[in-house]
């Protein structure tokens, strides 16, 4: 099994719904996050996925949300903007994006708040 993975960073406000604490309040994070894309087979340039395809499905992710109040942007104008919440967002979106013709799959996105604190989406 092979894996590609690329990191992008983007920077937010958010407030958590339901949260008592510091976070019920709005706040900002530079996010950072990192995707990772299996596969079993290369193609004939011997790559399992080109970087530069990789990179755009994230940018086109990360250009709708950064600089921007998350809490206004579906789906997390319903669902909480928890790190776990964007980091299956993010799942989902590049999942989609790579297309079911690839022989490759997200394995798993892990987003990070701050340096010290992360959560990671996998199926």
């Amino acid at each position: 099994m092979f894996e590609v993975s690329v990191e992008e960073t983007f920077a937010a406000a958010h407030n958590l719904r339901d949260y008592h604490g510091k976070c019920e309040n709005l706040h900002g994070h530079n996010y950072r996050v990192l995707v990772t894309v299996e596969g079993k087979t290369l193609d004939g340039t011997g790559l399992l996925v080109d970087f530069v395809e990789l990179k755009r499905a994230i940018s086109e992710v990360v250009a709708r949300l950064d600089h921007r109040y998350l809490n206004e942007l579906p789906p997390f104008d319903v669902l909480n903007p928890s790190a776990e919440n964007i980091a299956r967002y993010f799942f989902e979106q590049i999942s989609g994006s790579l297309g079911t013709e690839r022989k490759v799959a997200v394995r798993e996105v892990k987003i990070w708040e701050t340096q010290s604190a992360s959560a990671t989406y996998r199926l």
